[in-house]
């Protein structure tokens, strides 16, 4: 169990937690969720004791082990990764090293032998006998194949380092488990395996993210941060959004009745208050009228985009057609023979574990890339525009925002581009800024103004939903299911995909698989196929 009681921390003026009251007991997942900016990485940093709160305390069970997903991706560069993993469990790795140190001892004496006795003990006790095969299974779980489990993790890219992290946090079954957006550069297959091992792990979790289908899948809680104070609600990321929504319409409606009741009072008392015989009746009301109180009803600090894609033209018939497209990028083959039609009413989520040839494809679609070989060619009602999944040379230059719209724009009109920043949540002063020093988010929110504004009837989307909070997640969905044209895309956001998609396209070594079906239809279909494929192989090895 871990409690934050009565904890205030101010940063200036401004109290990011007022008063914290929280209980987070085992056996339970909790959802941490906020706006930007609300505190959820702050305040699991003071759960960690990483940030000390200004007042009130955190109180964990004595004996508890606290484990939390570090974000330091050099820290570990020059130790394997196996040990990395292990170094979850910093006590049993310490142990380790020393019983190493003792018996590499040439002099080695009888005080040795009875430390060494005494660290044996506690090794065994902490499951120390297992530590390398279960680090091992926690990193083949989440696609860290064994021949790299004694690489040095300097030698790692970026994603295997950050499921190294995440393994190293899973390590030793911890007491009580902090995940900081642990689904961040995962795989889809590596999402669904820590999925399953926050499903059925029995101790406490406390996880930030902004995968709506991920907190659906593994909360039992969630733990909503709103005006510094944080609410406990029980049930998944659907079921708070539900209950929030329901709570401020009872309220809502509450307070109209009782306004309806306060306007018959005060009609009565203004019009009997003179009335002598009357009189007793109206002071009765004016007592009751003293004693109605409406509900204080905060909006909330959530603030929702609008997003609204309205193409100027109707798209046509022929759309586009793809032709034995191949592409080489330093000597490694990325697209193979690739072909396929797009027709008027297509929605394709390209899925899988091969962004590269997904994001190559992207950029010869756009125009941005040539292939080596093959052809493409859009229908003539087209109009493209591109998301690309990475954005810093668009946003390299001096620009302020509006300036740089103002150039996908065909109406020179600052007042009409200003309002399709404000939908973005630019609004003021904010239009002024230089676009090189926005932040992740709001690059991408100036990436979605410019696609509004250019309106056009294609989009191509590589990996929308990086940076952006759960609101403009939610905000960019909505607008994409409403969309009349044609979408290309990626995402590792599950829902979004489900949501969004009428076809399913995966780029693999063995060629394109493209299919007129739903995400979750696919993603069944996909594990029926490596069930018996390992099922295949299984009869194979018993027959020899």
């Amino acid at each position: 169990m871990i409690q934050a009681c009565n904890v205030t921390l101010r940063l200036g003026k401004r109290a990011l937690f007022e008063d914290v009251n929280i209980k987070f007991t085992e056996g339970n997942c909790y959802g941490l969720i906020g706006a930007n900016g609300a505190g959820k990485s702050t305040f699991l940093k003071i759960l960690t004791g990483e940030i000390e709160p200004s007042k009130g305390e955190v109180v964990l069970t004595p004996g508890q082990r606290l484990s939390f997903l570090k974000q330091d991706h050099f820290k570990y560069d020059e130790f394997n990764v196996l040990d990395t993993v292990i170094m979850g469990n910093q006590r049993l790795y310490d142990i380790m090293q020393e019983k190493d140190a003792i018996y590499a001892k040439e002099d080695f004496t009888e005080e040795d032998g009875i430390h060494a006795s005494e660290l044996e003990g506690e090794f065994a006790t902490l499951n120390g006998w297992e530590a390398e095969s279960d680090a091992a299974t926690l990193l083949n779980g989440l696609g860290i194949e064994t021949d790299l489990h004694y690489s040095l993790m300097k030698d790692l890219n970026g994603g295997q380092k950050v499921k190294v992290l995440l393994a190293q946090a899973l390590f030793g079954n911890p007491d009580i488990l902090l995940l900081d957006e642990p689904t961040n550069h995962l795989d889809l297959d590596a999402i669904r395996w820590l999925e399953e091992f926050l499903i059925n792990f029995e101790n406490t979790v406390i996880v930030v993210s902004h995968d709506r289908y991920f907190l659906n899948k593994v909360c039992t809680h969630i733990a909503d941060i709103d005006y510094a104070k944080i609410q406990l609600y029980a049930g998944n990321y659907d079921f708070w959004y539900e209950s929030s929504q329901l709570m401020i319409k009872q309220m809502k409606e509450a307070n109209k009745k009782k306004e309806e009741k306060i306007k018959e009072l005060q009609e009565f008392i203004q019009r009997f208050s003179a009335n002598a015989s009357k009189s007793k009746q109206a002071t009765s009301r004016k007592r009751a009228l003293e004693k109605i109180e409406l509900d204080d009803i905060k909006p909330s600090s959530r603030k929702y985009p609008y997003i609204d894609f309205r193409p100027q033209r109707e798209i046509g018939n022929e759309v586009l057609t793809v032709e034995h497209l191949s592409k080489t990028i330093d000597g490694v083959k990325v697209l193979d023979d690739v072909s396929f039609i797009i027709n008027k009413e297509d929605k394709v989520a390209f899925v899988g574990s091969n962004t590269i040839a997904t994001t190559t494809l992207f950029k010869i679609l756009a125009g941005e890339m040539e292939p080596d070989e093959g052809s493409y060619k859009w229908g003539v009602t087209t109009s493209q525009s591109y998301f690309p999944k990475d954005n810093t040379k668009d946003f390299s230059g001096d620009e302020i925002i509006v300036d740089w719209l103002m150039q996908f724009s065909s109406e020179k009109d600052v007042t009409y581009v200003r309002g399709f920043l404000g939908r973005m949540l630019f609004s003021g002063e904010e239009g002024v800024k230089k676009v090189k020093v926005l932040s992740g988010g709001e690059k991408v929110r100036v990436m979605l103004s410019k696609m509004m504004i250019m309106a056009s009837n294609v989009l191509i989307m590589d990996e929308p939903t990086n940076h952006l909070d759960m609101e403009s997640i939610t905000a960019l969905n909505n607008g994409m299911i409403k969309f009349p044209g044609v979408v290309l895309f990626t995402s590792q956001d599950h829902q979004f995909i489900q949501t969004i998609a009428n076809r399913i396209m995966e780029l693999t070594p063995n060629g394109l698989i493209d299919k007129i079906t739903t995400y979750d239809e696919y993603l069944d279909s996909d594990e029926l196929a490596r069930k018996r494929q390992i099922l295949s192989v299984q009869e194979e090895e018993n027959e020899d």
